[in-house]
């Protein structure tokens, strides 16, 4: 991503016109106007005319091009509005009691988890929730930098965080900004696009050498207590939310990548209880 150019997108003042918006998500997802208006079963010289303003978009034919671009739901309310509709997505904390069967999901996933360490974040990157397996891999990790919120990404990359003791520190921060990349992608958020453009900035060592063959994901390798404790990760997310907040929250579970890792994150349950 060209820092300066995404920089200038997400700085520049939002287009007010439904057409605005939609041409720049369709240009986003790199489609034509005949791609799209095939995808959402409309003529393409309809969509040109609600992209020019000349015809003005029902409601079902925005949350149907929303859908087709694959936009996320904040953003199809932005959608929403611009077309002079009421938002159709509500947003609700964690806390709130409609979500609390989700809340209970969450817990229950990251406890079962354990001994083996796994977090929640939201779209940010911010810490929402963690198992007890998290904490012991912050130890030393300065106070001033586990303040709310707390941004995983950051800690990674952080040389008074787990940079220092993170031993493939250029593949997995690399992995982490190919991650983070595609989501501002994806997004255009403005606020993962600094981000990005901050966790940039830190130094990082060059890549030594490719992957070998016997790994089949980028693992993640820390020091902890005198030994090399080494895991690989998958990311959960709800499959059909139509809450902003459950759309935008991401499931990160760490699982062992070795028989040493497995034996010593059951030491470290077992002290925990």
């Amino acid at each position: 991503m060209n820092a300066h150019a995404s920089t200038a997108q997400a700085e520049r003042s939002q287009p007010i016109h439904i057409g605005d918006h939609l041409r720049e998500w369709r240009q986003r997802r790199r489609m034509s106007q005949l791609d799209l208006a095939g995808e959402a079963e409309i003529s393409a010289r309809h969509l040109s005319f609600v992209e020019t303003g000349r015809a003005a978009p029902s409601r079902d034919m925005v949350l149907r091009l929303a859908e087709r671009l694959d936009v996320p739901l904040r953003e199809r309310n932005v959608l929403l509005v611009a077309a002079g509709f009421a938002p159709a997505f509500p947003q609700r904390p964690l806390e709130d009691p409609a979500l609390k069967s989700a809340r209970q999901a969450i817990d229950l996933v990251l406890k079962a988890h354990e001994p083996n360490p796994a977090l929640a974040v939201d779209r940010h990157w911010n810490l929402v929730s963690a198992n007890r397996m998290v904490a012991p891999l912050l130890d030393g990790v300065p106070q001033h930098l586990l303040g709310q919120p707390v941004n995983v990404l950051r800690l990674a990359f952080h040389p008074e965080a787990l940079a220092p003791r993170t031993v493939n520190l250029a593949e997995w921060c690399g992995h982490l900004l190919e991650r983070l990349h595609r989501q501002c992608e994806a997004t255009a958020d403005p606020e993962l696009i600094k981000l990005y453009n901050d966790l940039k900035s830190y130094p990082l060592p060059a890549r030594s050498a490719p992957l070998s063959s016997d790994n089949v994901a980028i693992p993640f390798k820390l020091r902890h207590g005198g030994e090399i404790l080494s895991f690989f990760s998958t990311t959960m997310v709800f499959g059909t939310p139509v809450d902003i907040t459950l759309s935008e929250l991401a499931l990160e579970t760490f699982f062992p990548a070795d028989e040493r890792t497995a034996e010593r994150l059951k030491q470290m349950a077992a002290r925990l209880q």
